[in-house]
């Protein structure tokens, strides 16, 4: 046994818990659940929770993908912990999502199906909590290539230890659920603090074999190209480049958590529906997929730079768009809280944004509005 075991963050963990480890055979995932087993199984300081695994099959990779669930299968059978597996297609997912207009690429179809089969584990009340093997440095390329896409403060929050999550397995209504605050279960991330060399160390040290996705060598994958090229670069300026990121990415979350609250507060206050019109109230359009929200210049005006940019992301996130940084400033000139050249800040101009979201000036107000298109029937 080795000298020094890497340390589960327990904050998200409670006796009594049924968790379900993410386990895809990979180092930190076959350390996850080992760790897990021996935290369960300590005369004092047990976890006291229902341990259970999930595997993947995500239908890329072939034969060696095969290897990998009869891997984690030996594993789970040999350490007596229960496995689900399940089979999804990512090739067919991708397809999907472009014949939709919504393309995904293999990166993101892979990840929004695993969180769904995460969903339905919750959901079928097998699970109240999934865990995965997000490691340090996984947070650290996730804010640096978050970093380098240009990304808002929230981006750059990175992995979150812990996420809210839906029991449904179905994206839209994870989204009602959320709102209505009747989402249930956990994704957490015990590992977020540990290095994975640390990781690759523990299972070395118990003689435990792990397997390795050669996609992970794949130069086409973004991830790929900053974790073999970039980040080695980068920790000749800062060998603790690891952590200062991922230290970021936590000032990053506690900071967006404060500005979110301020925004629950204030917002309410702020969005107005529809168009003003003459004698009072205001007019909501009733035609299919046309939404839209206004809010008052001068009361933007008496807000701070800061609350003001994000009072105008939110704005137009309600009506389903994110607005990029030159998105965002070019509204804030249309509103005349900054200069721009390219936009009069005057009665009637107006902007095409991106999603279909479409920004006017009025005296008084600035009014975003969405017409997504409506889908024909299935059949027409």
């Amino acid at each position: 046994m080795t000298a020094h075991a890497p340390t589960l963050n327990r904050e998200h963990i409670h006796p009594g818990d049924r968790i379900c480890a993410a386990v895809s055979g990979g180092a930190d995932s076959v350390a996850l659940l080992l760790l897990l087993r021996a935290a369960n199984a300590l005369p004092r300081n047990a976890l006291g929770v229902g341990l259970s695994a999930v595997h993947v099959h995500h239908g890329l990779r072939g034969e060696e993908a095969d290897a990998d669930l009869a891997f984690v299968e030996a594993l789970c059978l040999r350490l007596e912990v229960p496995l689900h597996v399940h089979h999804a297609s990512v090739p067919e997912r991708v397809v999907r999502s472009r014949e939709m207009g919504e393309p995904e690429t293999i990166e993101e179809a892979a990840r929004e199906l695993r969180y769904e089969i995460f969903a339905k584990l919750i959901a079928e009340g097998h699970a109240d909590s999934i865990l995965t093997a997000h490691t340090q440095d996984d947070q650290a390329e996730t804010v640096l290539m978050k970093l380098l896409r240009g990304a808002w403060t929230e981006g750059l929050s990175g992995i979150h230890p812990v996420v809210q999550v839906q029991g449904t397995g179905n994206r839209e209504q994870g989204a009602r659920d959320r709102e209505q605050g009747t989402a249930k279960g956990l994704i957490v991330r015990p590992l977020l603090h540990v290095r994975r060399v640390e990781l690759e160390q523990y299972l070395r040290g118990h003689n435990q074999p792990w397997r390795t996705d050669s996609s992970n060598a794949d130069q086409a994958f973004t991830r790929n190209r900053l974790r073999h090229h970039l980040l080695p670069i980068l920790r000749e300026y800062n060998p603790q480049l690891d952590e200062a990121l991922a230290n970021l990415a936590e000032l990053a979350r506690e900071d967006e958590g404060r500005w979110q609250s301020e925004l629950d507060r204030i917002l309410p206050q702020l969005l107005l529906p529809g168009k003003p019109v003459r004698g009072g109230g205001r007019a909501v359009s009733t035609a299919a997929g046309d939404v839209s929200v206004a809010l008052e210049i001068e009361r933007l005006r008496g807000l701070d730079p800061a609350l003001r940019r994000r009072v105008l992301r939110s704005a137009a996130r309600s009506l389903g768009a994110r607005l990029s940084f030159d998105e965002t400033s070019r509204l804030l000139a249309l509103g005349g809280f900054r200069s721009d050249p390219t936009v009069p800040a005057r009665t009637g101009s107006s902007l095409q944004l991106a999603a279909g979201l479409r920004a006017e000036r009025s005296a008084r107000e600035l009014r975003l509005s969405v017409i997504s298109p409506v889908k024909p029937p299935k059949g027409t």
